[in-house]
């Protein structure tokens, strides 16, 4: 039974030229806000001018930042690597990720901006939420609470483990909604089963941080659960989300999140993809007191170029499709995907390649299978490689459209073990 769509705020809807004209005109803002208080990019952006960032194509012409970078940097410049805008006393929260990598929460409502999938998922204001999200140290837990307090949603603060407690608290307390991984929701549900306890109460759910099944999801749903999923990091906060049909089935792919301006490009190279192509997500925040720019999430994505059946009218991305860190280790030495990327910018002939690795027998063969418009040019692109890779590279020339739009630019062929 059809029913009719609710959006979070009217900027869901907006006519897509009016979002971006908007997110074009805050950016050289956001630059120039960096440039001047967080030490970090004044040194990365030194020599650019804030108010000539105004465009995707402008954008694309700063250096990206990866999260693996911010372990180092915050090492030498603690406690937030440069990147903060705003004096340890005036945030509310510091987190603890695995690296370890410090981040903020600043003081004001939601701010990584979870609220809007909250209500993508059908939470509304005096739902009771039970939160399964880590609250120790690492952000999640403490991520969603905060986007259901704005949403106005009472929170059960459950954190992970303690099956046995969790089941009685939500036999007691009857919340409606869930706020976790899919995996531990199951465990929950299976747990139920097993001892008797009613947790019937429970009928959505918003669930993130690992796959979702199609398989899994359906589970949910024959047991009473509707649940959507969310995708975002502790540094960014919310990047895209599910969201239903006016049948109440889940749309194909996530929304993108209107705080944001998203870019795919190429591992290795942080040129943009082609519209449809897969390519490494890319952020950028317009969070002042803590402004990523350009951040490299390593996650792999592609957009669906189809307005969503949903109403909202920002970009859908395909959601998760793997990692972009190709990484291998040839002959002793290691071979990154950046390193594919600067044999293809020194060759703008080449259009695609795709870096094989094989043991046909006891030694390791790296072949660069690449769509040129210049065939005669494979001997420069193989003394290329090898200059760069300090590996010898067989380079093979194949037909244009010929290799995979997966977003992979190493293909490790060699048997594991």
């Amino acid at each position: 039974m059809a029913t009719a769509i609710t959006i979070y705020d009217p900027s869901e809807a907006r006519d897509p030229t009016e979002r971006e004209a908007a997110l074009m005109a805050a950016l050289p803002q956001i630059v120039a806000a960096a440039q001047r208080h967080a030490p970090a990019y004044r040194e990365r952006l030194a020599g650019i001018r804030a108010d000539a960032i105004d465009s995707r194509r402008a954008l694309a012409g700063l250096p990206l930042t990866r999260k693996s970078e911010l372990i180092e940097v915050q090492r030498r410049n603690p406690p937030f690597g440069g990147f903060t805008t705003v004096p340890t006393a005036q945030v509310a929260r510091i987190f603890a990720s695995p690296g370890p990598i410090y981040e903020i929460e600043a003081r004001r409502p939601d701010f990584f901006r979870m609220a809007r999938a909250l209500y993508a998922a059908g939470f509304r204001a005096g739902d009771l939420i039970h939160n399964t999200f880590s609250y120790h140290l690492t952000p999640a837990g403490a991520m969603l609470e905060s986007a259901a307090l704005a949403l106005g949603c009472p929170v059960i603060p459950a954190g992970t483990g303690q099956t046995e407690q969790q089941l009685k608290t939500i036999a007691d307390l009857r919340p409606v909604a869930y706020v976790g991984t899919p995996s531990f929701l199951k465990i929950l549900l299976d747990r139920a089963v097993e001892t008797g306890s009613d947790i019937a109460s429970l009928t959505k759910a918003l669930v993130g941080a690992e796959a979702f099944p199609a398989a899994l999801r359906n589970e949910f749903r024959t047991r009473g659960i509707n649940a959507l999923q969310c995708y975002g990091t502790a540094d960014l906060g919310l990047i895209a989300y599910e969201t239903t049909a006016p049948n109440g089935s889940p749309c194909e792919g996530m929304i993108v999140d209107e705080g944001i301006i998203l870019e795919l490009v190429e591992p290795g190279s942080g040129t943009p993809v082609a519209p449809g192509e897969v390519g490494e997500v890319v952020v950028t925040t317009l969070t002042p007191e803590y402004p990523l720019i350009r951040f490299a999430t390593g996650d792999l994505s592609a957009l669906l170029v189809e307005p969503s059946p949903c109403g909202r009218t920002n970009q859908r991305i395909k959601g998760w499709l793997g990692r972009a860190d190709q990484s291998a280790k040839v002959r002793g030495m290691f071979v990154h995907p950046v390193q594919v990327g600067e044999i293809v910018k020194r060759h703008p002939a080449v259009r695609r390649v795709r870096l094989v690795i094989e043991r046909p027998a006891s030694a390791d063969v790296m072949t660069l299978l690449i769509e040129t418009g210049a065939p005669d040019e494979a001997d420069a692109v193989a003394a290329t490689a090898q200059a760069v890779t300090k590996l010898r590279t067989v380079v093979s020339c194949v037909a244009a459209g010929s290799l995979p739009e997966d977003g992979k630019l190493i293909d490790d062929r060699r048997p594991i073990g």
